[in-house]
């Protein structure tokens, strides 16, 4: 039996989307869609987990890691540590990834002779047409245009690479099917098959085609134009804005499909009528299809007419200011990125949502706006800088951020708020102590170390400005003892949850690229053993070969799974993951499809109802449940995807392996043994001395030594001599047990939005002459001009500078 790739992919979002620092491989809570088998590219939040894969563009650098600057080591003796080892340990490394290099460059060969097949037959094709125009043969004019048209439906599937290219050069689709066309006509012309009189008419039918597709492609970015909102909502009731459904996508936005039909069916019945000498039928397919991309037009323009057409911008603004005073939001969550780092967002929905106050959601990319897991917190999306200054105007006091991005600078500028840097998971590197931080009012850490690690780094954060909340999103995870260990029929389930490569070019951030073959062979030796492989969302996105690496442990699994065997789970198991599955599809799954427009998910996604949250998770957790209990208890696992979830993991596994990463922390929670790989060259002294978090750890060398030691001390927990470590270092991390992380949390939000409201109401004394202390001193009409004047000098530079949304 093959391994199993385990997953479910986006409950929220189907639609075709473009895609941090130091963070955790977690995914994001979603509702299982098509069953217990997703797609294999999640990412989220600390309900979900997932590896890039297809779904995520491998070379894409989503924009906040492009910013996350790395600090160089200080100068204290942990510092020096750690510099000696980030030297001593490119050269093994290095050399342990010769193997991966050879794959990749491999890899890299097939995917180059897949590119050349394709242009080679695209221009075969057209190479055909001309030989048969020039010997003359009617056969090599129809052979080569049928399989020019072939290769062109193959080309976005097998070529990618190639595909992009030709658009590039501006050899696109239909200029490639206008030169197949022509050279088809031309040749049936020239060789006589057709009579004269018959040609006429086929040609002025495909023309028409041509100009009727144009005129819809013209047509259809209009509607979008007119469609595309300043503001972009979830979860609020936005119908004063006209929303309508969204046009058909076949003349909408599916330019391509629209164009391949068309030339399906036209290239068919020229080829016909090449055969029959009668091209009757060719003229009425032409003149069919020119029948259709009309009555599209027509229909599309529909939505440019009053009845449909949705509110402009200064309307849509307005709106949104009203929405604003409506609502009186207190605190929010700013967050910006690309489509991998939703997770780093997803994770705070649960703490957010529970806070004393009325929560908001902003976000800068549209596409963000389905990114975002099941929640019953407003969301805005505001992706214009003009615009989001309006916030300035509202009730708004805080805003947390979960990660750093180009885009946080604007939103600091607003005086009216007051900012608190969250992060989305807390490790021993050094890009966890970002100098990006000394931007925000304060600094949110979940205990005492990440105090030290601020004020060792020296980027500019005052101790006085360090909050410790804890991690209030960890409540999920079970601490140890909850479940006995071994208790999947005496199976020990290992959960290996390794890192990702990061953007630095020290080969030994992640054990994937150096060691994790050997531990998970290691592993996977143990004939008592169920490995649960769980890698980082982004794996593989900067590094080539720790993609590759990741592909090669996944075949190392699938191969252990080959050579077992054992109990199946029963009928009943099967059927309540069925029920599970059918339950929280039906609250996850979208009320629209995947071709929706921003418009229509608006319409479609107004003010839920309450607890439709609450809900939801409730219904995750009961999936999680019965997905375990379907899976054979002998079986090694995958896990990628969006559920189950990583903190599902952490309760699943006895044991977790893993790197100096968030991942360590967050399972130091549940208080069970832990493993870190050591890959840094480092002996384990010195790797203790520069990582606290590996105090408590079982420490793996890179060949993977340490496992058998590490499994008997788990087994045998009266041998278990970290336990005790583990409890400190759980209190040192993530702060005491009492008052709990979500109390400290709230009392710290609310304690900055007072100060906020402090703030504001200085300034507004400030705007107060003497002797007013009611109302503002007034202005005359000039003066309020030449402010205005300013503010729309101000708003002209920030544009100017590249801040404002871009296509």
């Amino acid at each position: 039996m093959g391994a199993l790739v385990d997953g479910v992919g986006d409950g929220a979002d189907g639609a075709e989307e473009p895609t941090g620092a130091e963070g955790d491989p977690t995914g994001a809570k979603g509702g299982p869609k098509g069953g217990v088998r997703g797609d294999a590219a999640g990412g989220g939040g600390p309900g979900g987990g997932g590896s890039a894969g297809a779904g995520e563009a491998r070379g894409s650098v989503p924009d906040e890691l492009a910013d996350t600057v790395v600090l160089e080591p200080v100068t204290d003796d942990r510092a020096r540590s750690r510099k000696r080892g980030h030297r001593a340990r490119a050269g093994p490394a290095v050399r342990g990834a010769a193997p991966s290099e050879r794959r990749t460059r491999a890899a890299g060969t097939r995917g180059g002779a897949r590119s050349a097949a394709a242009l080679a037959l695209l221009v075969a094709g057209y190479l055909l047409q001309v030989a048969g125009v020039v010997e003359p043969r009617v056969g090599l004019v129809v052979a080569g245009a049928l399989l020019g048209l072939v290769t062109e439906l193959l080309l976005p599937r097998c070529a990618r690479t190639t595909s992009r290219g030709l658009g590039r050069a501006q050899c696109t689709p239909a200029v490639r099917q206008v030169l197949r066309d022509a050279l088809l006509l031309g040749g049936l012309a020239g060789l006589d098959v057709l009579r004269a009189g018959d040609l006429a008419p086929l040609l002025g039918a495909l023309l028409a085609c041509w100009v009727l597709h144009f005129c819809c492609q013209a047509l259809a970015g209009a509607v979008r134009t007119h469609r595309r909102l300043p503001v972009v909502t979830r979860n609020i009731d936005a119908s004063a804005l006209r929303l309508s459904p969204a046009p058909p996508a076949l003349f909408a936005k599916r330019a391509t499909l629209r164009l391949a039909a068309v030339a399906v069916l036209t290239t068919a019945a020229m080829c016909v009528a090449a055969g029959t000498g009668e091209a009757v039928w060719a003229q009425a397919v032409a003149l069919c299809c020119g029948a259709g991309l009309l009555a599209g037009i027509l229909w599309l323009a529909t939505w440019l007419l009053p009845g449909k057409r949705v509110a402009g911008e200064e309307e849509a603004l307005a709106w949104l200011d009203a929405w604003l005073a409506e609502y009186r939001p207190t605190i929010g969550m700013y967050f910006s990125g690309g489509g991998a780092s939703a997770y780093q967002a997803n994770m705070w929905l649960s703490t957010l949502a529970a806070l004393d106050g009325r929560p908001l959601i902003v976000l800068r990319e549209r596409f963000m706006v389905q990114k975002i897991d099941i929640t019953d917190v407003p969301i805005v999306c505001v992706p214009k800088v003009s615009h989001l200054m309006r916030l300035e105007r509202s009730t708004l006091r805080v805003l947390l951020h979960p990660a750093n991005s180009g885009k946080t600078a604007q939103v600091l500028r607003i005086p009216t708020l007051k900012h608190a840097f969250i992060n989305h998971g807390e490790s021993d590197k050094l890009s966890s102590c970002n100098p990006y931080a000394k931007a925000y009012d304060q600094v949110w850490v979940a205990g005492e170390a990440a105090r030290e690690r601020y004020a060792l780094a020296e980027v500019g954060v005052e101790d006085k400005d360090v909050v410790e909340v804890g991690r209030p999103q960890l409540a999920p995870i079970e601490a140890a003892g909850t479940r006995p260990v071994g208790s999947r029929e005496g199976y020990l389930t290992v959960l290996y949850a390794p890192t990702w490569e990061g953007f630095t070019d020290d080969p030994a951030n992640t054990s994937v690229l150096v060691a994790g073959e050997a531990i998970v062979a290691a592993l996977l030796a143990d004939p008592k053993v169920r490995l649960l492989y769980k890698p980082h969302p982004m794996t593989g996105t900067v590094d080539p070969r720790a993609g590759e690496a990741d592909r090669c442990i996944r075949a190392l699994v699938e191969r252990a799974n080959a050579a077992r065997e054992g109990a199946e789970p029963g009928p009943g198991a099967l059927r309540a993951l069925e029920a599970a599955t059918a339950e929280l599809e039906a609250l996850t799954r979208p009320d629209f499809s995947r071709h929706a427009d921003e418009v229509e998910r608006m319409l479609r996604q107004p003010a839920p109802p309450p607890g439709r949250a609450r809900a939801a998770e409730e219904a995750t957790r009961a999936w999680e449940a019965a997905y375990w209990a379907a899976a054979p208890a002998w079986q090694h696992r995958v896990v990628t995807g969006r559920s189950p979830g990583l903190f599902s993991c952490f309760n699943e596994a006895d044991v977790l392996v893993s790197d100096v990463s968030s991942v360590v922390s967050d399972y130091l929670s549940s208080e069970k043994p832990y493993a870190v790989a050591n890959t840094t060259g480092m002996d384990d002294d010195s790797f203790r001395t520069a990582f606290p978090t590996v105090g408590a750890a079982t420490i793996l060398g890179p060949d993977g030594s340490g496992i058998a030691a590490l499994l008997h001390t788990v087994r045998h927990p009266e041998e278990d001599a970290l336990a005790p470590a583990r409890a400190a270092l759980k209190a040192r991390l993530l702060g005491p047990a009492e008052p709990p992380s979500l109390v400290r949390f709230d009392r710290a939000a609310r304690a900055l939005v007072a100060r906020a409201e402090e703030r504001a109401e200085r300034l507004r004394a400030a705007e107060r002459g003497p002797g007013d202390a009611v109302e503002r001193r007034p202005v005359d009409a000039e003066g309020e001009v030449e402010a205005e004047r300013n503010r729309e000098r101000g708003q002209a530079l920030a544009e100017a500078l590249g801040e404002d949304e871009r296509p």
